[in-house]
């Protein structure tokens, strides 16, 4: 098992960092193989307060019915936040068996890599988050398009070398949508709390050259 306090009575001081106060809870995540690497991250992700309260807020608002990573970490952290037990070991079950289905690499029970599994959750969930904002928009442009393409006719005459003045009408078709057509997805929430730079330095051992990259990630 690996244990450590979290659910009720956890809470942050005025600097963001995570306080456990002495009634919290104290629960445990069972193991299930060596996933002591995938538990230690999901205590470190649970006390951060904002990726928590977005994950708590996700499985609320949540439109699509549809289970993914995302969701099976927000019912991980629904039944830690919501366990009337004071103690007791909680099993991460759903969340690993949809873990180990999506990525053969954690498929196994050896132990794997804590910063490796880190980056998968955190980008899995952010595509997670793109592709559900996408799928919205799309749709919301859609229904938009429908309402605002109309034919407007317009009537004039036209004059020809008799004298003679034709009615003619024009059809004109009016999108309101191609400017939004173009227009980019916002970044997530994911972003939003973990997105930076990774600077990585190399360095010649003949020449002493330094090479400098700076590489956004999430």
């Amino acid at each position: 098992m690996f244990c450590f306090k979290m659910g009720h009575g956890v809470s942050s001081d005025t600097t963001g960092q995570a306080v456990v106060e002495s009634n919290s809870n104290e629960h445990s995540l069972g193991l299930f193989g060596n996933t002591c690497y995938c538990n230690s991250v999901l205590q470190a992700l649970y006390f951060c307060k904002p990726f928590r309260e977005r994950v708590l807020n996700y499985r609320i608002t949540q439109k699509s019915k549809k289970e993914n990573l995302l969701t099976c970490l927000a019912d991980l952290f629904h039944m830690i936040v919501s366990g009337k037990r004071r103690t007791g070991a909680l099993q991460p079950k759903k969340f690993i068996n949809k873990l180990r289905k999506e990525n053969s690499t954690f498929d196994n029970d050896m132990q794997q890599d804590a910063h490796e599994f880190l980056n998968h959750l955190l980008n899995t969930c952010a595509d997670i988050l793109t592709a559900e904002k996408k799928e919205e928009k799309e749709k919301h442009d859609k229904q938009r398009s429908k309402s605002n393409n109309f034919a407007v006719s317009n009537n004039y005459t036209q004059c020809n070398g008799d004298g003679q003045h034709n009615r003619m009408s024009i059809n004109t078709n009016i999108n309101g949508d191609t400017a939004s057509a173009h227009s980019s997805i916002e970044d997530t929430w994911i972003h939003e709390l973990f997105q930076g730079t990774l600077v990585s330095t190399t360095k010649c051992l003949n020449c002493e050259t330094v090479l400098i990259k700076n590489n956004p990630r999430v």
